[in-house]
């Protein structure tokens, strides 16, 4: 696994994450740029699994890689989820539901740095 790009990944997520706690306060609900902003971690993800197939069949894989693709599959799904139902609830509700999937994939990807070096 690359440490830099799960920084970033971690970062970005963070810097939603932040964005929607800002709306949650604001009693707002999400915007679109806020979706794209989801996007963008989406597209960072993609990239790091594509990075993890690579070095998986390379012969650098983890442990237990069954459990890894699980947290990275769950990582991925979050957001597209949440953007969903923010998408249909037009309250301050889906500003809390954004916060709460793009703080999860921060801690997934802690996950998945722990997985990958156990």
């Amino acid at each position: 696994m690359v440490l830099a790009l799960l920084l970033v990944v971690v970062a970005t997520s963070l810097a939603l994450a932040a964005w929607a706690v800002v709306f949650v306060v604001q009693d707002r609900a999400v915007v679109l740029r806020q979706l794209w902003g989801g996007a963008v971690v989406e597209g960072l993800l993609l990239v790091q699994g594509v990075v993890l197939a690579v070095l998986g069949a390379t012969g650098t894989a983890p442990s237990d890689p069954v459990l890894l693709w699980g947290y990275y599959v769950t990582a991925l799904v979050i957001l597209p989820v949440a953007a969903l139902w923010a998408f249909a609830e037009r309250s301050r509700w889906s500003s809390v539901v954004l916060a709460v999937a793009a703080l999860t994939v921060a801690f997934l990807e802690w996950r998945l740095w722990q997985i990958w070096n156990s």
